[in-house]
């Protein structure tokens, strides 16, 4: 029998949980937290990677299992869900402005799902990538790595200001 007042408590904690690499955004809010359920006094948790092999995961599990046990949470199992894999939509609105008061430009809309082969394409998409600083477009990548896999450097054109943007996956 699952207790619902148990069930949000769990949630409630879980979803104060931050991103160990973007420590501005709650994994609720990057959207990596898929599900909480409580039953028995033992709390699952089913998070998702951003991408294959994503080193914050075990961080990820660390920090929820902290979190819950100091909540009084005894026993508890964190499930890594790979499907469907995760995209950057999945992070919320409230994310999304996090992450620009922050100075890091959010991603927009992930590129559409393609079934079947993926076209080759020999030159980099165009982007308007939005400075955080003074919102202009007028922005270039400087790499396409930056602390982490998952976000790229760029610099605005008229502001001159460095700042990471989060890569549409």
């Amino acid at each position: 029998m699952v207790s619902t007042v148990s069930t949000v408590s769990a949630l409630a904690v879980a979803g104060q949980v931050t991103d160990p690499e973007l420590p501005m955004i709650t994994l609720a809010d990057l959207g990596v937290l898929r599900e909480v359920s409580e039953s028995d006094g033992r709390v699952v948790v089913s998070i998702t990677p951003t991408y294959t092999g994503c080193p914050a995961m075990d961080t990820m599990r660390d920090d929820l299992e902290h979190a819950l046990l100091r909540a009084g949470y005894r026993e508890i199992e964190i499930r890594t869900v790979l499907a469907p894999a995760w995209s950057t939509d999945w992070i919320t609105d409230e994310g999304k402005r996090k992450l620009a008061e922050a100075g890091i430009s959010p991603p927009g809309a992930a590129p559409g799902a393609v079934s079947g082969p993926i076209p080759l394409t020999l030159s980099a998409p165009a982007s308007r990538i939005h400075c955080p600083h003074c919102s202009s477009v007028d922005t270039e990548e400087l790499s396409r790595f930056s602390a982490t896999a998952c976000r790229s450097l760029r610099r605005c054109r008229s502001c001159l200001e460095p700042f990471e943007h989060v890569k549409e996956i």
